[in-house]
């Protein structure tokens, strides 16, 4: 699921046909069936990603620390010295943490997630004020007709 296929399909998923606005109000169920299986798949997406962000964050840190055996840091491809002969302040880890390669792939992510659900929840709160678009549509028209 891809960002700008989600906004390709909500380009025409958004028009209201202003003809057939007895139409346009039907589709409003099926909308919101496929906006709300987007979501729950995207939300699922995302929790997952941070599941693994956080197993991630844990092995970098026994890396970090000192503290992971030798094969899985083989394994992962890192090397034997995380800090390259310097001294670091456990402290200083989050520094650390927050400029590694690997945490910032997942972390970009991770919010690329967000910002899909972002997204599909918007269109989701669309699709639920849609039937008074359809509703304000009508009245303005029975205005203009002079009822």
């Amino acid at each position: 699921m891809k960002l700008e296929d989600l906004k390709a399909q909500w380009t025409e998923d958004c028009k209201i046909d202003d003809i057939e606005l007895d139409q346009s109000s039907l589709e409003i169920p099926k909308l919101h069936a496929k906006y709300s299986d987007l979501l729950t798949t995207a939300l699922m997406s995302k929790k997952n990603l941070e599941l693994k962000y956080s197993l991630l964050l844990k092995q970098k840190w026994l890396w970090y620390s000192g503290k992971l055996d030798e094969d899985t840091i083989k394994k992962n491809g890192w090397s034997d010295d995380p800090f390259d002969g310097l001294k670091v302040l456990k402290q200083d880890f989050q520094i650390f943490f927050n400029a590694d390669e690997d945490l910032q792939k997942m972390n970009a992510q991770v919010e690329y997630w967000n910002i899909v659900v972002d997204f599909l929840k918007r269109c989701l709160e669309n699709i639920t004020w849609r039937h008074q678009t359809i509703k304000n549509t009508i009245d303005w028209r029975k205005f203009m007709a002079g009822s």
